[in-house]
């Protein structure tokens, strides 16, 4: 594989056999401008983290997400900071924000919007929904039944929705955060497979670790409310920030792993549905936004690999022998664990490039 002209050489590492921690470290050079991809990453990950402790992988993916104007859906136990994590991170941005709680009565048009008649002119007018802003978050999206789901679907891919026959254009950039409980928790409705593939990344949040814990007690414990992330990235940043992507260059090389990564998802015997052609242009976007964040101008194998998971996990099926057969570590760890090691293994069967 060749870098483009200016890349560092030998930054781009052997094949691995498996999703590696991400390792794309900036080449050394002069310190970062203050509206850097790099640099907005950083203030973000402090702003959010005084309140929300533990989550800086979780804010660097919004903010890849953020970057490719791809959706999120955050999943984790109730008590993990789902929802004040999205907050918080949409807070912290100088664009509109609203917020969706699905709930089992809701409708679609709550979502939406409706036309109405104005008494004033006795003309019908289309007032707009809470979809119309740049961040939505649709808290506890799988409290909702399949046709209030619904209603994002045409929205998250096209970003326009349609009401009585007319199609109305959502704010760009637009990005839809979920959050969801696990389907075994009580009062949940399963995502369909069409809208799960509309997200950019699934992100499983876990139990934080021993120290932060600690600080979440010491500096929440009190009972005292905590402050808003004070707002630290401008509009222009964010537009810049989308510009840097598209400048990353991948070279064919990336592009045939990424491809060989994604077919390989529907040959592997422990998957009844591999992934889509779409996953392969997320996995794309994402490492594009990655390697601007990283402060590189091209992508390297590291950040495929890196991504691989939160951008495949949602987007296949495995086989209900697959998880009989699993060790007991792993059956105990739950499906995440499962999903994480058939992934591993079809990174150990695509050849990265050198």
């Amino acid at each position: 594989m060749t870098l483009p002209a200016g890349a560092v050489p030998g930054a781009a590492p052997a094949a691995s056999t498996s999703a590696p921690a991400r390792t794309g470290a900036a080449p050394a050079g002069p310190a970062p401008s203050a509206g850097e991809p790099g640099a907005l990453l950083t203030r973000l990950q402090q702003a959010i983290g005084r309140t929300v402790i533990g989550y800086d992988d979780p804010i660097r993916a919004l903010t890849i997400a953020l970057a490719c104007e791809g959706h999120v859906l955050v999943e984790g136990l109730p008590g993990l900071a789902k929802t004040y994590l999205v907050r918080s991170f949409a807070r912290a941005l100088d664009l509109s924000f609203h917020r969706i709680q699905f709930t089992p009565d809701l409708l679609p048009l709550d979502i939406v919007g409706n036309v109405i008649l104005d008494p004033k002119n006795q003309q019908f007018e289309f007032r707009p929904g809470p979809i119309f802003a740049n961040i939505v978050l649709a808290d506890e999206i799988n409290r909702a039944p399949p046709k209030v789901q619904s209603a994002l679907l045409e929205a998250m891919q096209e970003f326009q929705v349609t009401v009585d026959g007319r199609s109305y254009p959502l704010p760009r950039p637009f990005l839809v955060i979920a959050t969801q409980n696990p389907l075994d928790q009580e009062g949940t409705y399963p995502l369909p497979e069409s809208q799960l593939d509309r997200f950019l990344f699934r992100e499983v949040l876990q139990y934080p670790a021993a120290h932060d814990e600690m600080r979440i007690l010491e500096t929440q414990g009190a009972g005292t409310v905590p402050a808003e992330p004070r707002q630290v990235v401008s509009a222009d940043e964010v537009t810049e920030l989308r510009a840097a992507l598209r400048a990353t260059y991948v070279h064919p090389d990336i592009l045939q792993y990424v491809a060989a990564i994604v077919r390989e998802t529907r040959r592997d015997p422990k998957i009844l549905v591999g992934a889509s052609p779409r996953a392969g242009v997320h996995l794309t976007l994402a490492a594009r936004a990655a390697a601007a964040l990283d402060r590189r101008s091209y992508v390297i194998p590291d950040d495929v690999q890196e991504l691989a998971y939160p951008v495949l996990n949602h987007r296949i099926v495995v086989r209900p022998e697959a998880m009989r057969t699993a060790t007991p570590t792993d059956r105990s760890a739950g499906s995440s664990a499962v999903l994480r090691g058939v992934l591993e293994a079809v990174l150990a069967r695509s050849n990265a490039p050198r």
